[in-house]
């Protein structure tokens, strides 16, 4: 069991959820909601957010919506993860993540209605005016890490299937 690929891929993902719930609890433990604690001034805050919507706020309002999207990608990418190479450490890690990642923030909209963000990088402009990265949270890392990852196994594999001969050369 322990060298069956899944077993591995659940392991991570339910260690990447565990750490997303726990940040979150946190959070909303010590901090208000809309809250925020400057930790670098100018540069890094803790705030406690919520974001009904997907990445950078699109499609805000829509939590319902987006919990049966994650849902179905959840679903969708589970059925057809043999089409990854999941025999590898890099396969096993780039699922682990994704799938923690998004089964952390289908919680929070199930649980919370709302994704919990904490993470809030920014700097002041000389206007004044802060000017920020969109908040985000450990189960949003895990999923772009993830696909990241995904994308860069690809190309690698890719890159090292052998080129068809060209007519003539």
């Amino acid at each position: 069991m322990r060298g069956n690929p899944n077993w591995r891929i659940g392991l991570l993902a339910l260690v990447v959820l565990a750490l997303d719930q726990a940040t979150k609890l946190l959070v909303r433990a010590h901090l208000g909601f809309g809250q925020e604690k400057p930790v670098i001034d100018g540069f890094f805050k803790l705030v406690h957010w919520g974001n009904t919507g997907a990445a950078w706020s699109l499609f805000r309002g829509n939590n319902v919506t987006l919990a049966f999207v994650a849902l179905a990608a959840l679903l969708i990418l589970f059925l057809t993860r043999h089409h990854f190479d999941i025999h590898t450490l890099g396969g096993q890690l780039a699922l682990g993540l994704i799938f923690g990642g998004i089964v952390g923030n289908l919680l929070d909209r199930l649980t919370h209605n709302h994704v919990t963000d904490f993470l809030y990088f920014y700097v002041i402009r000389r206007d004044g005016v802060e000017a920020g990265f969109p908040a985000f949270n450990l189960a949003d890392t895990a999923i772009c890490i993830g696909v990241g990852l995904l994308l860069w196994l690809s190309w690698q594999a890719e890159s090292r299937q052998p080129q068809p001969a060209r007519p003539g050369g």
